[in-house]
C-alpha cells in the first residue's frame, strides 16, 4: 500500500510532517475537554465557552489560506515556528482569563491561529514540495493519520492531568507540550532539492489563479461538502463531553471516545491515502460523507451506554479526518501544486465555517432545549447532502496501475 514511501529521504518527510501534526491537532482537539472545567471554575456559562470554542473553529480555518500563502511565497519554515510559539502562548494564557472576551482572545484566538498556521495547508503543501509525485498520495494519508494520533495520544493524557492537577495546570502542561513540535519543524524544513517533476507547472499568479478557482463549480462543490465535515466535527470535538454528561457517563467515556476517534481515523487515514491513488476523491468523498449519516441515524436509535459510545467513535473515526487526502488530492488535480497551500487553505476555511457554526449551535442548543437533539438531526441531513453534492465534481478516472514485470 505504501510502496512509494520505502525512500528513507520520503519517509523522513512524511514522518516529520505527521510529527508536527499530531502535536498541533492533539492540543487542539483537546480543548472541548476544558468546557466543563472552565465553565465551573469562572462561572461564564456554556454558552459563552463554546462561542469562545466557535470562534477559535473559525480562526482555524481563517488562517489557513493566510498560511499556505505565506508560505507557498516565503518558505514553511517561518510559518511553522511562529504558529507553534503561538499555540503554547494561547494555551499558557488562558487560565489567566476570567472574562468571555478573555476566552475568546486566548482559545478562540492565539490558540487557534497558532494550531491553524501548523496544520494540513502548510504542512501538506511542504511536504508535497520535497516528495515525487506518485508519494504524495500515500504521504498526505500517514501526514493525515499524525494528526489523528496526536488525538488519540492526547485525549486521555489531558483528562489525566485535569483531574490529577486541575484545569488551570493541565492547560500549562498542554502550552509546554506545544513546544515539542519546535525541533520537528527545523528539521523538516531544512533546505533540499526539489524532486524532479515530470513536466514544469505554468504558474499564472495567484490572483488569477484565485478568480480562476472561485469560479469553478467543482471547487465550489468540494467547498460546500468540506463545510459539512467542519460542522460535524466541530459539534462533536465541542460538545461530545456534553452530550456523554446528559447520558448520564463519566466524563472518562469522553475522552476514551475521543481517543477512540483519533485511533480508527489513523486506519482511516491511511486508507484514504491509499485510496485517492486507486479511486476516484470524489466518490471517496461521497462514501464517507453518507457512512456519517448512517452512522448518526445509529446512534440515535440506540440506548445510552459507553460501549455504544466507543463503537460510535470508532465508526465516525474511520472517516473523522479521513476527508482531508482526497480533498487535498482534488484540489491539486484541479489546479496543481504552485498554489495549494493557499487554495487547500481556503477549503479548510469553508470547512471551519462549518466549524464555527457547529460549535456555536450546539452551546445554544443545550441551553434552550436541554439537549443536543436537533444538532444531531442536522449534522446527518448535512452528512447525506454532502454526499451527495460531490458526486458533479470535475475528475479524470484514475488511470489504472502499470502490470509489474
Amino acid at each position: 500500500m505504501f510502496r512509494t514511501l520505502r525512500s528513507p529521504g520520503v519517509l523522513l518527510t512524511t514522518l516529520l510532517a505527521a510529527g508536527i501534526l499530531a502535536i498541533t491537532m492533539g492540543t487542539r482537539q483537546s480543548l472541548g475537554l476544558f468546557v466543563s472545567p472552565l465553565n465551573s471554575a469562572t462561572g461564564l456559562g456554556i454558552a459563552t465557552i463554546s462561542f469562545a470554542m466557535a470562534i477559535g473553529q473559525f480562526s482555524w480555518g481563517a488562517i489557513q489560506p493566510v498560511a499556505g500563502a505565506v508560505a507557498d511565497r516565503y518558505g514553511a519554515r517561518p510559518v511553522l515556528l511562529a504558529a507553534v510559539v503561538l499555540l503554547s502562548l494561547g494555551c499558557a494564557v488562558t487560565p489567566f482569563m476570567e472574562s468571555g472576551f478573555g476566552l475568546v482572545v486566548a482559545i478562540g484566538l492565539l490558540t487557534q491561529l497558532g494550531a491553524g498556521g501548523a496544520s494540513f495547508s502548510v504542512l501538506i503543501g511542504a511536504a508535497a514540495r520535497r516528495l515525487p509525485a506518485e508519494a504524495r498520495g500515500s504521504a498526505s494519508g500517514v501526514i493525515n493519520a499524525g494528526g489523528s494520533f496526536g488525538q488519540f495520544l492526547f485525549a486521555p493524557i489531558v483528562q489525566k492531568l485535569i483531574q490529577s492537577l486541575g484545569w488551570a495546570s493541565a492547560m500549562g502542561a498542554l502550552a509546554v507540550m506545544a513546544l515539542a513540535a519546535l525541533p520537528l519543524v527545523a528539521r523538516l524544513t531544512r533546505p533540499v532539492a526539489a524532486p524532479p517533476a515530470p513536466h514544469a507547472e505554468a504558474d499564472v499568479g495567484l490572483l488569477r489563479t484565485l478568480r480562476s478557482a472561485l469560479a469553478d463549480r467543482s471547487y465550489l462543490l468540494l467547498h460546500l461538502g468540506f463545510f459539512t465535515c467542519g460542522f460535524h466535527i466541530a459539534f462533536l470535538v465541542t460538545h461530545l463531553p456534553g452530550e456523554v454528561d446528559l447520558c448520564g457517563l463519566p466524563p472518562e467515556v469522553a475522552s476514551w471516545s475521543l481517543a477512540i476517534i483519533g485511533l480508527a481515523n489513523i486506519f482511516g487515514s491511511l486508507c484514504a491515502g491509499a485510496w485517492v491513488s486507486r479511486y476516484r476523491s470524489k466518490h471517496v468523498l461521497a462514501v464517507m460523507y453518507a457512512s456519517r449519516a448512517v452512522l448518526i441515524g445509529g446512534y440515535l436509535l440506540l440506548p445510552a451506554s459507553a460501549l455504544g459510545f466507543y463503537v460510535f467513535a470508532a465508526g465516525l473515526g474511520f472517516t473523522w479526518l479521513a476527508t482531508v487526502p482526497p480533498t487535498a488530492s482534488l484540489v491539486g488535480k484541479l489546479f496543481g501544486l504552485r498554489h495549494l497551500g493557499t487554495l487547500f487553505g481556503l477549503t479548510l476555511l469553508s470547512h471551519q465555517i462549518g466549524g464555527f457554526l457547529g460549535a456555536w449551535l450546539g452551546g445554544l442548543a443545550v441551553v434552550e432545549s436541554g439537549n443536543y437533539s436537533w444538532m444531531w438531526y442536522a449534522d446527518m441531513a448535512l452528512a447525506a447532502m454532502a454526499a451527495l453534492v460531490n458526486l458533479p465534481i470535475r475528475e479524470a478516472r484514475v488511470a489504472p496501475a502499470p502490470a509489474a514485470a
